[in-house]
């Protein structure tokens, strides 16, 4: 069976801890790793480490700047982080080690079947519902605190709230919205993940050779995209709510 959750390891003075629980703590070695090297051999004409991350910096950056203006230096590092974060979940998720070392119950597959654990050591932590729901949160509530740090709390209301019926419903829409981002967030997320190494465990359970390798092309460039995706979102997001907001009277 293809295993397309969390599942529990083993629990220390009550704390449960997961296979998604350790593949979180791999990864954020993993970037840790990657600073103290960059850091390191830190040099006018970088490698191919230290030109990787500064493409994908500038990149961010880049882009936050033409969208973000101004505020870019609030908005920016919460985009680098999540996109670094997610995406380099996403990509070593895809690696032997991920679905394959674990516990194995009685039974093997064929010759050219690959027999998959039944209970994973490591599993990729952007299927777990948990960690994307998270995610989530920590977007969501910095977008908003952001918001009323750069425009003011009595500012910021008036986005939600007005006397105007119309405003306020439109307002109310708008909260609904914010409260809403919760969900479209996390399972997105975490339902492209989910599904993909569903589909990437299938193939390599029937036929180990071959046969799972565009899958697996096709799941590189989703995990990519995600990543992007989830950024890309929480700067737009950012961004809107960091625009002083005029009402009509206001205007008028």
């Amino acid at each position: 069976m293809v295993s397309t959750g969390p599942e529990t390891l083993f629990s220390i003075s009550g704390f449960t801890v997961t296979n998604t629980t350790l593949a979180t703590l791999v990864v954020d070695l993993v970037i840790i790793l990657i600073v103290v090297l960059v850091r390191r051999r830190l040099s006018l004409h970088p490698g191919k480490l230290q030109a990787v991350v500064e493409s994908i910096v500038e990149y961010l950056y880049t882009t936050t700047e033409q969208v973000a203006g101004g505020r870019t230096s609030l908005i920016f590092p919460w985009v680098a982080v999540f996109f670094i974060y997610i995406a380099l979940s996403n990509l070593i998720g895809l690696l032997p080690p991920f679905g394959i070392i674990g516990f194995y119950h009685a039974g093997a597959g064929g010759f050219f079947q690959v027999k998959l654990p039944d209970i994973p050591l490591l599993h990729v932590s952007t299927s777990d519902l948990n960690l994307t729901l998270a995610l989530a949160v920590v977007s969501v509530i910095a977008t908003n605190v952001i918001a009323v740090r750069t425009v003011g709390l009595k500012m910021y209301l008036r986005r939600f709230f007005a006397l105007n019926p119309l405003l306020l419903f439109v307002g109310l829409l708008e909260l609904l919205q914010e409260l809403t981002k919760f969900v479209t967030f996390s399972f997105r997320l975490f339902g492209n993940i989910s599904a993909g190494e569903a589909v990437l465990g299938t193939m390599s359970a029937l036929l180990a050779f071959v046969v799972p390798v565009p899958f697996l092309g096709f799941e590189i460039l989703v995990a990519l995209i995600q990543g992007l995706v989830f950024a890309l979102l929480t700067m737009a997001f950012m961004t809107m709510l960091t625009e002083p907001h005029h009402t009509e009277e206001e205007s008028a």
